[in-house]
């Protein structure tokens, strides 16, 4: 089922099947990318218990083998509304048999989203409501319109708030992780231009990043600005070998397993573990021109 939040600026348009923000409009223009399936059928999917993907979709926990897809399963799976006024609401997951089967922990993940202005802010809460420590990690997925009122995708950069010296972390062809580095040239120490060969083979990920960006043209006064501090990856990515007129920002907490490891979730990198009764949480904004 779909929510609409709205003020004299922004309407904005929810789903609980995933917690999704589906829509985003300012007078007549979309922001959020419409899920076409010829690209990607995806929107801005919310990427929890893990980010990317594990090798073979596998991951061991005390001795058992446990099967898990790309991005967990939290973008799949129906929530709870606990909350809703004109200009904010709150989605809640908590564990639950299916989850138990491919991720044996207790948990309440709740994700909550506010209109201020022309800012949509959503806050992330993990709580671990079970007696033995929660490996978990999150990340963003959100797909965005390019271009946003005309011209071509290859008018628009994403550039960064400040001067950054990022590293661009160099995963396989097939999107695992190599734990290699490279530094990562940005134009005018701040920009990414986009063109479509940037994803001939997949997404590109950075790590020493300013956590503020903008995707923005020269050529138009619309624009998204992203503030996710706290996460300390981001990548962009569209469909691989395309023309898509989309690109995801997408801010990680973790990254994907080394190919040929099926990982332990408690060893696993980038995990959060959180204690019993205990809460991991998250904050971004994004605004929209």
């Amino acid at each position: 089922m779909n929510y609409t939040l709205k003020n004299d600026i922004l309407t904005v348009t929810l789903c609980d099947h995933g917690a999704e923000l589906v829509s985003v409009k300012k007078g007549d223009c979309e922001y959020i990318w419409q899920g076409d399936p010829t690209y990607w059928a995806g929107k801005a999917p919310l990427l929890f218990p893990v980010c990317g993907r594990l090798f073979g979709f596998k991951y061991t926990y005390e001795g058992k083998t446990y099967d898990l897809g790309n991005h967990g399963f939290a973008r799949l799976m129906d929530y709870k509304v606990v909350s809703k006024t004109d200009d904010s609401i709150t989605f809640l997951l908590e564990s639950n048999d299916d989850t138990r089967a491919c991720y044996p922990f207790e948990f309440a993940f709740t994700v909550s989203y506010k209109l201020e202005g022309d800012k949509v802010s959503s806050h992330v809460e993990i709580k671990n409501t079970g007696d033995k420590t929660l490996p978990a990690t999150f990340g963003c997925h959100p797909g965005f319109n390019v271009p946003l009122d005309g011209g071509n995708f290859d008018d628009y950069y994403i550039e960064f708030a400040k001067d950054c010296t990022p590293n661009q972390l160099m995963f396989t062809d097939t999107c695992f992780n190599t734990g290699k580095k490279k530094v990562y040239p940005l134009v005018d120490g701040k920009k990414v231009p986009l063109h479509h060969s940037l994803f001939e083979i997949d997404a590109i990920f950075w790590d020493r990043i300013c956590d503020t960006v903008t995707l923005k043209s020269d050529k138009s006064e619309r624009y998204v600005t992203y503030k996710f501090a706290g996460f300390p990856y981001m990548g962009i990515w569209h469909k691989p070998q395309s023309d898509a007129p989309y690109v995801c920002i997408e801010p990680w907490c973790g990254l994907p397993s080394y190919d040929g490891i099926v990982d332990d979730i408690m060893d696993r990198n980038d995990m959060y573990h959180i204690l019993a009764g205990r809460t991991q949480d998250f904050d971004y904004e994004l605004i929209f021109g």
